[in-house]
């Protein structure tokens, strides 16, 4: 892990005096106005409850008090990226109502994928607004934004060379099929996922933008919905719980995508584009949550009650189903704060602030890249 990522509560408060100092010393005007964002439900800020409504349960609970169209008791990743640099949260591109794009808009809805679904994998319960969508959705955006101008909840004409772009997705190319065609079977396709996410990263180039954060994919193998419902046995458990084979397979599509950006550096002048190793920090919290202030890893805040993972494939947060003949309820735990996995499949609002601190500590950056000299980050929340 990289260095000052090692938190524990009570220097927390220490560690965010010391960032702020860091982070106002010499530091210029920011030079992102706005943020645009592609990915799936880890940074969906409500796209997909727009675009299908339905009743969302306990989900945002913590923070926002009422469901708020994320797969989280709170917030995001993004959230609290755009909190660090003085932003508004991100409106979904697909919310019509109450929505603000004059600092940028989010295309990530949940079940998102690299690749466009096909058929069966739709009906698998995918997302149709895949990469590719949410590239052409950026598009569309641009010329309305060139078509309208002026307009009060849409940003100026220059604002997408001063952007900050944003690709978290891919985990559900990696897990929607994983179960049928295992491990052997998805590293055939990977390729192709690694070299979409660079061509969407060039297609953003050819339409203004010059930087990039583009997520890794996090260990699948130690979340609670995949450690109950991809097949495994013991044997392929490390002592921290979390299946091996899987990781491994994610590190080997990481490794891929790493390179495959290194490459794409030399294509893009004046461009940066940055790997972001999302997936360091996040096993780092799933194999030692009480080092960060956490005290649950691979066990679920929300879900059925049962089992050493509290998730039952059966019945999702916040829904109820009779199962055997008998009613059973997934409801939230009263401690999130405690939690690594909302909901066994996603990060809570405690684990997501301390990935977001971690990331804007600059140590899982490759290339390095100077956030803190470019912007005046705001303390989060």
């Amino acid at each position: 892990m990289g260095a000052g990522f090692r938190l524990v509560p009570a220097m927390w408060v220490m560690w965010a005096m010391l960032l702020g100092y860091l982070f106002h010393v010499g530091a210029a005007e920011c030079d992102f106005k706005a943020i645009f964002n592609f990915g799936d439900s880890n940074s969906d800020t409500g796209g997909f409850y727009a675009a299908f409504p339905a009743a969302s349960g306990p989900y945002g609970m913590t923070y926002f008090k009422k469901p708020s169209g994320r797969a989280s008791d709170g917030r995001l990743v993004i959230d609290f990226l755009a909190q660090a640099l003085g932003l508004p949260f991100l409106s979904p591109y697909l919310q019509s109502m109450g929505s603000n794009f004059k600092h940028g808009a989010n295309y990530a809805t949940l079940a998102s994928t690299v690749l466009l679904p096909n058929t069966s994998l739709f009906v698998s319960g995918l997302s149709p607004f895949s990469l590719a969508i949410q590239l052409n959705q950026m598009k569309e955006f641009k010329a309305r934004v060139i078509d309208l101008h002026p307009h009060e909840k849409l940003p100026p004409l220059d604002i997408f060379g001063r952007s900050l772009y944003i690709m978290y997705i891919g985990q559900n190319d990696f897990t929607s099929d994983l179960a049928k065609i295992g491990i052997d079977g998805l590293k055939q396709f990977l390729p192709q996922v690694a070299y979409q996410i660079v061509d969407t990263v060039k297609s953003l180039y050819a339409e203004g933008g010059r930087t990039f954060l583009v997520f890794n994919i996090a260990p699948i193998g130690c979340y609670p919905a995949f450690l109950m419902e991809l097949p495994h046995n013991n044997s392929d458990l490390d002592m921290y719980g979390c299946m091996v084979s899987y990781n491994n397979a994610v590190v080997d599509y990481n490794n891929m995508l790493k390179e495959k950006l290194k490459q794409t550096r030399y294509l893009l002048p004046n461009a940066s584009v940055v790997y972001v190793d999302i997936h360091s920090v996040v096993l780092e919290l799933f194999r030692h949550p009480t080092n960060h202030g956490l005290l649950y890893g691979t066990k679920a805040c929300c879900g059925d009650g049962g089992g050493a993972y509290n998730f039952n494939p059966q019945v999702f947060c916040g829904n109820s189903k009779i199962i055997n003949g008998r009613n059973v309820t997934a409801t939230a735990c009263g401690d999130p704060q405690n939690y690594v996995s909302w909901d066994g499949i996603h990060a809570t609002d405690a684990a997501n602030k301390l990935i977001t601190w971690a990331i804007l500590n600059g140590s899982y950056f490759d290339p390095p890249f100077p956030l803190s000299k470019l912007c005046d980050l705001q303390p989060i929340g």
